[in-house]
């Protein structure tokens, strides 16, 4: 009998005989083939199942990992993060993108994400709303400690992780000009209350992580500056490639990870 899962597409008997504890996750299908084309060897694909393109293959140092993908929004990223599990993952680095909310947060270089003010309705079906939304604070370090050692500029604090691109997010330049109330002056809250950036996954990875029993830590590019303009950046490949970087070395730094 097959134990093949049926969002992610593949299962724990696809993984071999050293099979990986770490996933790299990104939303982009393309962003999970560009890590392991370019930083992974021994790489094979295991599924490109409902466009969820996950790899195996190794680190540098001879670990095994996945890249794998996530989809857009915590919805679909509760449900790889469960099968995932399934499979043995142990250790989750989200790899992702963002828009900063604060002046001095630039384009192109990353955040770190210690935890989250997380408004999804994915993460309410895990835990409670007050539940926290925490990273792994080793996890976190490590991928701190990556940025330093590699002379990327990274910011380490807060995400506000929505469901929502554009109205959750307070972009007004769309389809839907006339947002909710409580929406309306959103950012400018979030930035008193030193909030980082946003993005739209990491809060739910994080209550899944602490409720499940396993590391998750989140880093993003930043493709979009809101204090200047809702839009994103017209080449976002240097923040995309700077996450990657920092990624990649804090998981070989961490070879396997903490439990």
């Amino acid at each position: 009998m097959s134990d093949t899962l049926y969002h992610i597409g593949f299962g724990r008997s696809d993984l071999g005989v050293q099979p990986p504890t770490l996933a790299l996750l990104s939303g982009d299908p393309g962003r999970a083939k560009y890590i392991c084309d370019r930083y992974l060897s021994d790489s094979v694909m295991l599924s490109e199942h409902r466009g969820l393109n996950s790899y195996l293959g190794k680190l540098a140092n001879g670990q095994p990992i996945l890249s794998a993908t996530s989809g857009m929004g915590a919805p679909s990223l509760s449900i790889v993060v469960n099968e995932l599990f399934q499979v043995g993952i142990r250790q989750i680095i989200r790899v992702g993108t963002c828009g900063a909310i604060q002046p001095h947060v630039h384009v192109g270089e990353v955040v770190i994400s210690s935890g989250a003010l997380c408004r999804q309705g994915a993460a309410n079906d895990i835990a409670p709303i007050a539940y926290p939304a925490v990273a792994d604070p080793f996890l976190t370090v490590a991928l701190a400690k990556a940025a330093e050692d590699l002379g990327i500029p990274a910011h380490v604090g807060i995400t506000a992780s929505v469901d929502t691109f554009y109205e959750g997010q307070e972009r007004k330049d769309a389809a839907n000009p006339h947002l909710l109330r409580k929406l309306q002056g959103i950012t400018e809250e979030y930035r008193r209350l030193r909030i980082l950036n946003y993005e739209m996954e990491c809060g739910t990875l994080f209550k899944k992580a602490s409720v499940y029993g396993f590391t998750a830590a989140c880093i993003c590019g930043v493709v979009a500056q809101r204090t200047i303009t809702e839009a994103i950046v017209s080449d976002p490949s240097l923040a995309v490639e700077n996450a990657i970087w920092v990624a990649i070395q804090a998981a070989q730094a961490e070879g396997g990870g903490h439990s």
